[in-house]
């Protein structure tokens, strides 16, 4: 077993809204960087097939009954992932292939509902772990649902306990602090783009938590959405115009990486990367993480559970339940 070991982000374009091209492109990607020495491999928020970009830049995504909206949700509908599915049992393989651990941020269909889920792979099970978005943020709620507290899960790896949250749930505090209470080695802060603020957010999690933090971070153009979407090879003029509607030329960026690793002090493993591709490695020094615990250990010796209790509630919350006579 290493002693320090290497998580790679990879921070390349995914086929945009292809689901079948873009896991192929991402399978690649993972032996490449296992192939460099990684143990620990991720991607940034929903890379499998891409974010819903339009959602925050084309003008009319949120206007009610629009044709290009529905269309656009209808695609991402056909290009996500189901439990189980040929996709995520080709991940799983290249996990046990491999031996690396691999953390993956998809659209995920259950019955008619999305939702952003990473799944997380370990070499020692036969399934992904799930974990899916507590709450959508602003117009993400155009899209998917909400998940619940028994995806609120956790990894065990040779060096420790891995785990992630997405986005926004990085400024949830009781996430925070139950994720915080399982002791995490390594924690994945998926994001759309690492920009400044969620920096601040990736480095506090990490001195907080006292754990390190890889901050993953997408990379596209606007060329890169549109040829994505021709890829599909479908007559959907009305989803076209939607993604054409953002403003920008092909070649200008609309998320430019931000790509980091950070120590368990809040200090820089590796500097954010920004507007360029590629695969952003770093090194987890495990004993800069039990040194930064003698000062602060947010759910034991710094804890007050005398004055403050937090239970998290970790069963399924289906909205309909059968029951037998």
């Amino acid at each position: 077993m290493k002693v320090m070991p290497t998580v790679a982000i990879v921070q390349e374009p995914s086929v945009f809204l292809n689901l079948e091209a873009s896991v192929e492109k991402a399978l690649a990607h993972i032996k490449e960087a296992a192939a460099d020495g990684a143990q620990i491999v991720s991607f940034a928020e929903c890379w499998l097939p891409g974010y819903p970009v339009w959602l925050d830049f084309a003008p009319n995504a949120a206007v009610w009954d629009e044709p290009g909206a529905k269309a656009l949700f209808r695609l991402l509908a056909e290009n996500s992932v189901v439990a189980g599915d040929k996709y995520l049992t080709a991940f799983q393989s290249l996990s046990k292939d491999l031996g690396v651990f691999i953390v993956l941020g998809t659209h995920e269909r259950e019955g008619a509902t999305l939702y952003n889920t990473t799944f997380t792979f370990s070499p020692s099970l036969n399934a992904p772990v799930p974990h899916r978005k507590l709450v959508p943020t602003y117009t993400e709620r155009l899209v998917w649902g909400r998940g619940d507290g028994s995806t609120l899960e956790t990894v065990e790896t040779p060096w420790g306990v891995l785990g992630s949250l997405i986005c926004w749930e990085h400024w949830m505090p009781l996430a925070r602090a139950a994720m915080h209470a399982k002791q995490e080695f390594l924690h994945i802060a998926q994001w759309p783009i690492v920009k400044d603020m969620h920096q601040i957010a990736s480095r506090h999690y990490a001195f907080e938590g006292r754990c390190a933090v890889a901050a993953a971070g997408s990379i596209m153009t606007k060329g890169d959405i549109i040829d994505g979407f021709k890829s599909l090879n479908v007559n959907e003029p009305d989803a076209e115009a939607m993604l054409m509607s953002m403003p920008g030329e092909m070649a200008d960026f609309v998320h430019n990486g931000g790509s980091a690793v950070i120590a368990g002090d809040g200090s820089y493993i590796t500097e954010p990367v920004f507007d360029r591709s590629g695969i952003v490695f770093g090194e987890i020094d495990l004993k800069v993480q039990r040194e930064a615990a003698q000062t602060l250990d947010t759910s034991g010796h710094y804890s007050r559970p005398d004055v403050f209790e937090l239970t998290v509630n970790t069963a399924p919350q289906p909205g309909v339940k059968f029951k037998d006579s």
